[in-house]
């Protein structure tokens, strides 16, 4: 919508209709004047922020957490042995490395290095941060040889792919034909030990308007990558497209994604042909395949595993006479279902107090973590002899936030279950579900880690509460602070959001919060509002596109609700949000500026006339509209670049990012800062040149960055209370 005669905004301002832009040329993420700018505003923050020395105070404790080495070392399981990556002060880009089973039960275990990331860069004159490793399966019996290894410059979400070899240790030589994927927004994935699927940048046209690879080819060893089979492409207004190969034994499958968008993408199965050639099917060699869609609704998830394909609609899923609603586990057998047969059984249905949060799947058995009311708990379910599905809880004592994962899901019916809490140190147990498909129970989980208390805790409490939003729904939020409350005029409170993406916000150990923020006095606060995940789709829907404004109504409900319930008064209350969080709380600045002392937006989206625009922003307009259409009537009501005022008294506000982000435009956050500077507002703002979306590439970085941000907030909402 255009606004006629709208009055002309001061000079620092965009035009609120979006018809101008005095801070565009920010945008040019590397340019010397836009860098010029970025280091300026850096080192203002800092001599600012650091003036006391608090800061330097907070990065040294804060660092000590986060290479602390009696940390829980995450491991996955690949034939005889668990892999880990391990940063700590003397491998900040991490260690690469394996152990046996037995070794990783004790309390020192003997780790074999497979790749030293910052012996890497120094021998290569690089600045790569480790994203990740895929391994080949081997022929029954043999050992596992070979990897692909993917390498991000900085942090950035665009990387590449390598082969590497575990016999060697080392990266195969391009002399042996080695497969190497190309920077891009792409991947690579193992389909035999000649073949891979790669989706990447081929050339002109060969990416989204997201920036992600649109072609997914079948790619021979000793080809070029150039002459690799196409098999499927994406149109270019879709997210992506990609491909994986299932290596599980007698069940080995091809599967190809296209994602047109969040929560809209296609699952296709890629199998040798049996019939006739599709009618312009891609490729030189594509009648080796047929391409088979499962017939589904675009909006609906699906996980198959052996014999079995399980459903996740997002909306209620019509099959002939039943209907399966939104947020609901339904599963059939894959075969059986590609024929047009629909034996379908559902396992999960969803209360107005229950929701799916994750699901597990064991060579036998399936877990189901659910939330009821944002505290979890787990069912087990499995099918009897006769085929039939069979329900029991599972680990009912175990306190805490729940996350499990298969050790080895073709292999075994053992499990990792990790407990935390917000107070309570990460541990590790594993469990062995067999005899649950024996009929004798899931027996007694052997704790194998558990991580120290970092933080003094013993004077702290965690409760929840429920805030009502302007429409009546009540929201949950967790506050964890003293036992011993202060009065509310000196009782500093942080309280945090994100609300997007079908995200759940739920208990997990707060570490370096509770170090800088907790042991010192302050209060914690983590909100489930709408937009999450913490009651299913419909909880995420609620605040999808023109209803966005729900979430931050949500939002500014809890902060209320600390205020009445005499936690806090505004003058002491914080917020903190990253990502969609920084949209959140950068919409707090501006449409509830009298609500907060102090507000922390990180690798923020702010500018939602660009947004599609800027890098990756396109794939996220099914959570917030096209601002290119008549959809610019809502979004121009949540754009927080648009919304400041002449006239309005902000909050003292620090807007972090990074350089290397390039999944959010850091010119998001550049120009939301230069906008509020030209108002003379409370403004700050810190980029790390690294770090990607994370903002940060490296613990010693990270901790710099979570100094600078507590030492800014005891210094406003913690002044003279500390």
């Amino acid at each position: 919508m255009t606004e006629h005669n709208a009055p002309v905004p001061p000079a620092g301002l965009p035009a609120p209709d979006g018809s101008s832009d005095p801070w565009q040329w920010l945008e040019d993420v590397t340019g010397e004047d836009a860098l010029a700018w970025v280091r300026e505003r850096n080192a203002r923050a800092e001599a600012e922020i650091d003036a006391d020395g608090l800061s330097a105070t907070l990065r040294d404790e804060i660092l000590a957490i986060l290479d602390a080495t009696d940390r829980i070392p995450a491991v996955v399981k690949r034939g005889e042995h668990l892999y880990n990556v391990w940063t700590d002060a003397e491998h900040e880009r991490g260690l690469w490395r394996r152990t046996t089973v037995e070794s990783y039960r004790t309390d020192d275990p003997v780790w074999e290095v497979l790749l030293d990331v910052d012996a890497l860069n120094e021998t290569e004159g690089e600045d790569w941060v480790w994203h990740g490793a895929q391994l080949l399966r081997p022929a029954e019996g043999e050992p596992y040889r070979r990897a692909l290894v993917n390498l991000s410059h900085g942090g950035s979400d665009a990387d590449v792919t390598r082969e590497f070899d575990l016999e060697a240790k080392d990266f195969v030589p391009a002399s042996e034909h080695a497969f190497e994927r190309p920077e891009a927004k792409g991947s690579m994935s193992w389909i035999d030990e000649d073949t891979v699927w790669v989706s990447t940048d081929f050339g002109d046209g060969t990416l989204t308007t997201s920036g992600y690879a649109r072609q997914v080819r079948r790619w021979r060893r000793g080809q070029a990558l150039a002459d690799a089979e196409l098999v499927f492409e994406a149109d270019g207004t879709d997210m992506l497209a990609a491909a994986h190969h299932d290596s599980t034994p007698g069940w080995e499958r091809d599967w190809i994604i296209r994602m047109r968008a969040f929560y809209d993408s296609e699952e296709i199965l890629a199998r040798p042909r049996t019939g006739t050639p599709a009618e312009g099917e891609a490729g030189e060699h594509a009648d080796a395949l047929e391409l088979v869609p499962l017939d589904v609704p675009r909006d609906l998830e699906t996980t198959a595993h052996r014999d079995l394909v399980y459903f996740l609609p997002r909306s209620d899923w019509a099959v002939e006479d039943a209907v399966y609603p939104a947020g609901s586990l339904v599963v059939g057998d894959l075969e059986e279902y590609l024929r047009g047969e629909r034996r379908l059984t559902v396992l999960f249905e969803p209360t107005a107090s229950t929701s799916l949060a994750g699901l597990t799947v064991t060579r036998n058995v399936l877990v189901l973590t659910i939330l009821e009311d944002v505290v979890h708990r787990l069912e087990a379910h499995h099918r009897d002899a006769d085929g039939q599905w069979v329900r029991e809880d599972l680990y009912p004592d175990l306190p805490g936030s729940l996350a499990v994962a298969a050790v080895d899901a073709d292999e075994s019916d053992e499990v990792w279950v990790t407990s935390t809490g917000f107070l309570e140190p990460t541990a590790l147990r594993l469990g062995d579900l067999a005899g649950i498909v024996r009929g004798e129970g899931a027996g007694e989980l052997e704790t194998i880690k558990t991580a120290p208390a970092r933080f003094a805790a013993e004077r702290l409490e965690v409760t929840q509460h429920f805030a009502t939003s302007d429409d009546g729904t009540r929201i949950p939020y967790f506050q964890i602070g003293p036992v011993d409350a202060r009065p509310a005029e000196q009782s500093p409170t942080l309280l945090y959001g994100y609300g997007g993406f079908e995200i759940s916000q739920t208990p997990s150990y707060l570490g370096a919060v509770g170090k800088a923020w907790l042991e010192r006095g302050g209060t914690y606060v983590v909100a489930n509002i709408r937009g999450g995940g913490e009651y299913g789709p419909a909880w995420h829907q609620a605040a999808l596109t023109e209803n966005r404004h729900r979430a931050y109504e949500d939002f500014s409900s809890v902060a209320r609700d600390l205020v009445e319930r005499g936690v806090t008064t505004p003058q002491r209350l914080a917020v903190r949000g990253g990502s969609n969080g920084g949209l959140l709380t950068g919409n707090m600045v501006t449409q509830y500026p009298e609500l907060f002392g102090a507000v922390i937006v990180q690798v923020p989206l702010l500018d939602m006339k660009r947004y599609s625009h800027l890098l990756a922003g396109a794939s996220w307009m099914a959570e917030y509209g096209d601002p290119d259409t008549d959809d610019w009537d809502f979004i121009r009501t949540f754009s927080p670049y648009h919304l400041l005022r002449e006239g309005v008294d902000y909050p003292p506000t620090f807007v972090l990012t990074s350089t290397r982000d390039d999944r959010v435009h850091p010119g998001h956050a550049r120009k939301f800062t230069a906008a509020m500077e030209s108002l003379g507002a409370d403004v700050r703002s810190w980029e790390n040149i690294e770090g990607g979306h994370g903002g940060a590439a490296s613990n010693e970085q990270a901790a710099r960055m979570n100094a600078l941000i507590y030492a800014f907030l005891w210094h406003t909402v913690g002044s003279g209370v500390r």
